[in-house]
């Protein structure tokens, strides 16, 4: 009796213990179910875009830069070398291609492991599951994380070919010095492409991922050599590798220094390019949407432009004692006036210090540098080189809402102060007395004469002729779009502008009259290598080329026997003008070739700073002008300027603006459109004793 209670006892225990353990498995089930449902997608990978960096190239299609958050670029599995994948395979996973995505070696060595510690430990994945820890999985050592890795690795075998997980994972992993991809790492290690890598260099950059900065050769030689090593070993052990070329790899030294990408210059350009780039493109796709974008800049001329800045400026600084605590600052900008390609752009002398870009950004006077402009509306009016101006002093008083002109001689100020209060002497609002630089007057002179020797009074008096209506006109027909004054003022130069409008207006010159808008991408392609954009040079006749041709003969004296001596340096067919503020706050010179337009500009941003008292355009940023073209042109065919039909030539005499026999002194060839050459002879061999700006004073003017 009483063994048959035992006997129904232990068959009441048997079934209470089967419901339990049979409801622990179906909880178990359900939620082993629940948590595989809620594992992520392995579909991501049908469409698997990882971050890539979006790549930039000079004129010449060379890459010069990257915006990334990730530096990567995906490359298929037949560009990646065999040498690596197998070197990756010996490292990491030597049976990759037995196991059905997990090592169950590798979970027994894993679970010791956390058994002898207590703790999760890396180590014993393969590289199946290290591709869905970094795509799939953040990084925390939790046993939920290993499970899931566990079991997405699983599904990427099921629905992915070895050679796919492979290219994958080569793609994604990191490689330290911020590379993504060996791609990436192949151009910052070994400055070359993937494909190209041999063996050493395969086992250098397999041995890197299982800790980047430890095995990082540049960081730890010594770590990344006997890891390298290691890698040569183990592929020779699996076969994949004789022992000769073991040997042979082992002999080869390692990278020492950064070889690709340093992005030492251009900085300024680059941080244009990604304002513009950011606002059409937005961040996530500028910096990680793969976008290769081909630029105008030749980094032969930026290389150029940052050296004659900084070489120039360091010597001035030293010199200006005064202002040691003070940096004096620069900008240069070239411009391809074929096409309004964009060149060469330095927007100051550190990126670091200040990233305000003073070529593009920067508004202010420039001086005499803007009185081609004056003399181009004068040609257009009817005016010619021949045409005489009065080089004598000028009285203005201010009445009503206008400059009125009172007298031509300044002893006449005595006469006006009788009638003018004693404050209104001393308003430059009330009363404008213009001078020219050193307040030497030539009397009559010719228009380019005027023009060559920077004569603010004849800049004046041509104005007075033409209306500044005409003027403002001029120049914005030649790409001037910041505001311009309504005033006579204008001639000297009285408004703000950016250098790279005047670069720009002057281009217009050296193109024969067409008008270009500047620009800096000529295409961009997505990471498929589709054309998402294409910029076609955008371009406008707005002057003639025979208008264009008598300006550029005009600034060519300029160079030749003006204050842009300088440039005469060169050794070739140049043209330009020279530009000096009030108080010398600002230097200028913006000159031409037939293949460049160029301008540099320099001063303080505190404009109440003067550079110097004789510090000119022509002193200081002439050479550094010549100096930057010099080095841009070198190899370069010498060519002059192209003269169109309709062109005649006269010899002028330069104190009557009329013909002039041979021997007359200082008579010159002078350009005209066809029909305005003067028709009458000057009357005598004339006397002309002044020397065409021939002394060293009147050569360090405007």
């Amino acid at each position: 009796m009483k063994h048959k209670k035992l006997k129904k006892k232990s068959f009441l225990s048997f079934l209470t213990i089967a419901f339990i353990a049979a409801v622990l498995i179906s909880a178990a089930s359900k939620i082993m179910a629940n948590f595989i449902d809620n594992l992520p997608s392995i579909k991501q990978l049908e469409n698997y875009a990882p971050n890539l960096s979006s790549k930039i190239y000079d004129k010449d299609n060379n890459l010069i830069a990257e915006f990334f958050t990730e530096r990567r670029t995906f490359i298929p599995i037949n560009e990646i070398p065999v040498n690596l994948q197998n070197a990756f395979i010996a490292i990491e996973d030597k049976d990759f291609f037995k196991h059905w995505g997990i090592s169950i070696k590798g979970i027994i060595r894993a679970l010791s492991r956390i058994l002898l510690k207590m703790k999760i430990a890396e180590g014993g994945s393969t590289i199946t599951q290290q591709l869905a820890k970094t795509i799939f999985l953040t990084r925390d050592k939790t046993l939920i994380r290993k499970i899931k890795e566990a079991l997405l690795a699983i599904r990427l075998e099921k629905n992915y070919s070895k050679d796919e997980i492979l290219q994958f994972y080569i793609n994604q992993i990191y490689f330290g010095s911020g590379t993504y991809g060996v791609q990436a790492a192949a151009r910052i290690y070994f400055n070359k492409n993937a494909h190209d890598l041999n063996l050493a260099e395969c086992a250098t950059l397999a041995a890197i991922p299982k800790s980047p900065n430890y095995y990082n050769p540049f960081k730890n030689a010594k770590a990344s050599l006997a890891r390298r090593n290691l890698v040569l070993l183990r592929m020779r052990e699996l076969g994949y590798i004789t022992k000769e070329k073991e040997e042979e790899a082992l002999e080869v030294a390692l990278p020492t220094k950064e070889t690709a990408l340093k992005e030492n210059i251009g900085h300024y350009f680059m941080e244009f390019l990604r304002i513009m780039l950011e606002q059409k493109y937005g961040t996530n796709g500028l910096l990680k949407g793969g976008l290769s974008i081909y630029t105008t800049i030749d980094m032969r001329a930026q290389a150029a432009a940052e050296k004659a800045i900084e070489k120039a400026l360091t010597t001035f600084d030293k010199n200006k004692s005064k202002q040691k605590s003070v940096k004096v600052q620069g900008a240069l900008i070239a411009i391809d006036p074929e096409n309004g390609a964009i060149r060469a752009m330095v927007g100051g002398r550190n990126f670091r210090e200040s990233q305000f870009n003073r070529a593009i950004q920067a508004k202010r006077q420039p001086g005499s540098a803007f009185k081609p402009f004056v003399y181009l509306a004068a040609i257009e009016a009817g005016l010619t080189p021949a045409t005489l101006l009065n080089d004598e002093p000028m009285v203005f008083v201010y009445k009503g809402n206008s400059w009125n002109l009172v007298s031509r001689d300044i002893t006449a100020l005595e006469t006006i102060a009788e009638t003018v209060p004693e404050k209104d002497l001393i308003d430059t609002n009330k009363i404008w007395t213009p001078t020219n630089y050193g307040k030497k007057y030539r009397g009559p002179v010719t228009l380019k004469t005027a023009l060559a020797s920077s004569i603010n009074i004849c800049a004046i008096e041509t104005i007075m002729q033409i209306t500044p209506l005409k003027v403002i006109q001029s120049a914005k027909n030649l790409g001037i779009t910041t505001p311009l004054v309504n005033s006579f003022s204008l001639a000297l130069g009285s408004s703000d502008t950016t250098l790279q409008e005047m670069v720009s207006a002057f281009a217009v010159f050296a193109s024969g009259g067409i008008k270009t808008t500047p620009y800096i991408i000529t295409k961009i392609t997505d990471r498929d290598g589709k054309i998402i954009e294409q910029n076609i040079p955008q371009q406008k006749e707005v002057l003639s080329s025979q208008d264009c041709f008598i300006i550029t003969n005009m600034l060519k004296a300029v160079v030749e026997k003006g204050s842009g001596w300088n440039a005469k340096n060169l050794g070739r067919p140049c043209a330009g003008k020279t530009g000096t503020t009030n108080y010398s706050s600002d230097a200028w010179f913006i000159g031409y070739t037939p293949q460049l337009a160029a301008g540099v500009w320099i001063g303080y941003d505190d404009r109440s700073i003067s550079l110097g008292e004789k510090v000119t355009g022509g002193i200081i940023a002439c050479p550094i002008w010549t100096q930057f073209m010099k080095e841009t042109l070198d190899g370069e065919p010498v060519l002059d300027f192209i003269q169109p039909e309709n062109i005649e030539w006269a010899l002028i005499d330069p104190s009557t603006g009329l013909l002039s026999l041979s021997k007359t002194s200082g008579a010159s060839l002078e350009a005209f459109v066809k029909g305005t050459v003067p028709t009458k002879y000057c009357k005598q061999i004339s006397d002309y004793k002044r020397q065409y700006l021939n002394t060293e004073e009147e050569k360090e003017g405007f």
